[in-house]
């Protein structure tokens, strides 16, 4: 039975979450795209729009060097009490009308106010920043679950960023294609996230429409209808960006092109962090072996993970995709990044100083063997050489 947060297995063993009121953080973060506006009606000053981006890139990151990381786990016999809890699924479903207002009054904001270049940057990266940082983290979580409810949710919070495809590109290819050479959505030792995100962004949309039409084929439906759960969400994509340029005018194309690409970079970056260089290794039957752990880069920074519904605790998603985020585990031994996501995002743009603080890492999990990277075909010699890298 469980009441409040506190769950009794079967033995008797008592589990008090008591990270159930800090969620909350999942809610609030994302609410922080008003605050910039907010601030520029109270001043009149542009440059205030640039105040909840240096809450995402720079306070964030601080905090989760302040706060510290939380390793604990729920006992295994309180999880499926835990998982039963509507209260997790209530807090995702009410981030979904956050997002989505989030968007239109970033949309709404921009079209209906004559701001500086320096100020419509602003807007972009921060509607671009929430809408992609949040609202496709929340697609994954929901997208990953079986009730129609939530897949549908997962559609309609992908659909302003054009991103409906994600579900099926993420469940059925990048989970069973992770950490290989094969995967466009794992990235390789060497590779910067701007040539990352030129292989990743169209090679992930193409293998989801492969996947799809390889589906509806079996199903004996044509891949051009309703059907397709990639057109699904797609022409509520086209609805909802026809029904703000026809009220805000035409001004808003390259607003919408901006914070698109700007939102898709997001999950490009989250890729990027979560699998840098790591490799599973091909079995002599020609597959790979089973996902493990190992196999993703983990982060236990506490703020970021309330901030992320648990994103960051990676490793254990890979290797058991089906659990919920309130029940996600930590790992010893596993490769673990220095800081949470916002913090590894902001360094990954900046590729020399990512790969100072990432190579290092990666070769030390890597027991400074070749045979457990996965390399950038283009650099792996020079960096063998470079690093000293044994066979």
């Amino acid at each position: 039975m469980s009441k409040a947060g506190v769950f009794i297995g079967p033995s008797g063993e008592e589990y008090r979450d008591r990270k159930r009121p800090l969620w909350m953080v999942s809610l609030l973060v994302p609410g922080s795209v008003f605050l910039g506006p907010v601030l520029y009606f109270a001043t009149g000053e542009a440059l205030t729009l640039w105040l909840p981006l240096v809450f995402y890139y720079l306070i964030i990151p601080l905090l989760d060097m302040l706060v510290g990381e939380d390793q604990s786990n729920p006992p295994e016999e309180v999880v499926p009490q835990l998982e039963a809890d509507a209260y997790y699924r209530y807090m995702t479903y009410a981030l979904v009308p956050i997002l989505i207002g989030a968007y239109l009054f970033g949309m709404w904001f921009v079209g209906t106010h004559a701001l500086p270049f320096h100020g419509w940057l602003a807007m972009v990266l921060l509607t671009g920043t929430i809408c992609g940082a949040a609202g496709i983290n929340l697609g994954h979580e929901l997208g990953h679950k079986k009730t129609p409810l939530e897949r549908w949710l997962a559609k309609i919070v992908l659909a302003p960023l054009g991103y409906g495809h994600f579900p099926i590109e993420h469940n059925k290819g990048h989970h069973r294609d992770v950490a290989t050479p094969e995967d466009p959505a794992s990235s390789r030792m060497g590779e910067t996230i701007w040539g990352f995100a030129l292989r990743e962004i169209p090679g992930a949309f193409f293998r989801a429409w492969e996947l799809e039409a390889e589906r509806l084929k079996k199903q004996g439906q044509p891949v051009w209808s309703l059907h397709n759960e990639i057109l699904q969400p797609a022409l509520i994509s086209i609805a909802l960006w026809g029904s703000i340029i026809a009220l805000l005018g035409w001004q808003m194309v390259p607003f919408i092109a901006a914070v698109t690409l700007w939102s898709y970079l997001q999950l490009t970056s989250a890729n990027y962090v979560e699998h840098y260089g790591l490799l599973r290794q091909k079995l002599p039957d020609g597959r790979y072996e089973r996902t493990q752990p190992h196999h993703s880069w983990n982060s236990n920074h506490m703020f970021s993970n309330w901030a992320s519904f648990h994103l960051q605790r990676h490793s254990d998603h890979h290797a058991h995709p089906a659990r919920r985020y309130q029940s996600l585990r930590h790992f010893d031994n596993l490769p673990t990044l220095p800081n949470g996501y916002f913090g590894m995002f902001l360094i990954s743009y900046f590729p020399p100083l990512w790969f100072r603080v990432m190579d290092r890492k990666l070769l030390e999990h890597a027991d400074n063997r070749a045979s457990n990277i996965n390399f950038h075909p283009r650099k792996k010699d020079r960096l063998i050489r470079k690093y000293q890298i044994q066979p």
